[in-house]
């Protein structure tokens, strides 16, 4: 996962409460195979660490928001601080533990 973006979302704009901590925004769409992999990841993730919140957004249905954010795969995730900020990317099928990682980098901070 990397740590260049510096966009900022509401729970308006991804459509749940952040994270008390820290949210996961999965960038999905219908057809995904590696997009359901990703979803239980982040998931199981989610559960296993307090305050962290798991969204998933359907890519075709916010194409304002891709565009915004510049979401050309699926699956993307985003890490996002308590303050909706984007701090860390990434695309493909995530590993547990890489995601783990991304969110004590957050969390911690």
């Amino acid at each position: 996962m990397c740590d260049h973006d510096t966009a900022r979302l509401s729970a308006e704009e991804i459509g749940a409460e952040l994270g008390e901590r820290a949210t996961l925004v999965l960038f999905s769409s219908a057809f995904c195979r590696p997009c359901r992999a990703t979803r239980r990841v982040l998931a199981d993730v989610a559960a296993m660490v307090d305050g962290v919140a798991h969204v998933e957004i359907d890519a075709e249905a916010h194409l304002g928001l891709v565009r915004r954010l510049d979401v050309a795969a699926t699956p993307t995730v985003l890490v996002l601080d308590a303050e909706g900020r984007v701090v860390r990317r990434a695309v493909g099928e995530p590993r547990p533990a890489h995601v783990i990682a991304a969110l004590g980098a957050v969390v911690s901070a």
